[in-house]
């Protein structure tokens, strides 16, 4: 099987989103010791919540890491503050702090990514379109026929489905593909805090930073047409199922014989029509893949109807593709 060559660092002019992954990962061990635990909500949940006046600041662990809520030094465990600091996960003005990560529990595992709100260019999202995926993803996994030898995950963000998929098979190679640097840092601390030692975090622009055919390709790529045009937002194409058509592209020339796409996307529905599928459709069947697609959510993200490039979208549904390559898997 063809490996890709170790692609080049990263350029150093890139600021890192903490000081070193190493006291990042003894923050999250700690974090793990003392019991945390959040479900990271939709933003608008997040922004409607953190609104109420007792939310104005941060109390507990919750709080800091979960919330994105102000809170004072008293509010947290000493040690746990000096491991932050080391980390460079916290900002202070006027003795008031806030942490510049957040972290989400999901399947039993901690995940770092960027704080609320995620209005950064280089934002690394998590949230309930995260959960959705993973637990599609969990749940194909658990019915494939073969275990993949070589997964790669387009655009990985905070590494939850390459971590899924490491520790569902450990014998796998798995490649988390972003071209977000900050997404990479991240990937590689939530894999080394989840034991995922077999994740490689590389940049990449969809496959293109990475050679040969692979098993398994997933991804949960961006979908929506984003004002700002933020990277782990916007989908661009029409309706915002540019990227998501781009990874059927991509998989369909580079998944080895028997090979499975799994894609987690959002979808507008037009007319009570579905414009992702019919397109999606015809690149696979052009090369003679099988494949099968399901709501997995009707209506999400409800309040897009209102920008006036989806003024003629009836809903937006999450959907899951999963797609098998012609041909017997070796």
């Amino acid at each position: 099987m063809n490996f890709a060559a170790t692609p080049p660092p990263l350029p150093r002019h890139l600021r890192p989103v903490f000081s070193t992954a190493q006291a990042l990962c003894s923050l999250g061990r700690a974090l793990q010791q003392h019991g945390y635990a959040f479900t990271t909500v939709t933003p608008l949940t997040q922004q409607r919540v953190n609104a109420r006046a007792e939310s104005a600041q941060a109390h507990d662990l919750a709080g800091i890491f979960g919330w994105s809520r102000p809170f004072t030094a008293d509010a947290v465990a000493a040690p746990l503050l000096a491991l932050m600091r080391e980390a460079g996960v916290v900002d202070s003005e006027q003795g008031i702090l806030r942490a510049t990560l957040r972290a989400s529990a999901l399947d039993g595992q901690l995940y770092f990514h960027s704080a609320y709100p995620t209005t950064a260019a280089d934002a690394v999202f998590f949230g309930p379109d995260t959960s959705r995926f993973v637990r599609a993803l969990r749940c194909a996994l658990a019915v494939l026929e073969q275990a993949p030898l070589r997964a790669a995950d387009i655009g990985c963000g905070a590494g939850p489905a390459a971590i899924t998929i490491a520790l569902a098979h450990p014998g796998a190679a798995v490649y988390a593909l972003d071209i977000n640097p900050s997404a990479l840092q991240l990937t590689e601390v939530n894999a080394a805090l989840a034991g995922a030692g077999s994740v490689r975090a590389l940049p990449s622009d969809m496959l293109g930073g990475v050679a040969g055919l692979f098993d398994l390709i997933v991804s949960n790529p961006p979908y929506l047409l984003d004002r700002e045009r933020r990277a782990y937002r916007h989908g661009g194409g029409a309706l915002g199922a540019g990227m998501s058509l781009a990874v059927v592209e991509a998989a369909v020339v580079r998944l080895a014989p028997g090979g499975k796409l799994m894609l987690y996307t959002g979808v507008a529905i037009v007319g009570n029509s579905d414009p992702f599928r019919a397109a999606a459709a015809a690149l696979l069947q052009a090369a003679r893949f099988t494949w099968t697609y399901e709501e997995i959510d009707p209506d999400v993200f409800g309040e897009e109807l209102d920008e006036p490039a989806y003024a003629h979208a009836d809903r937006i549904a999450a959907v899951w593709l999963c797609a098998t390559a012609p041909g017997a898997a070796p």
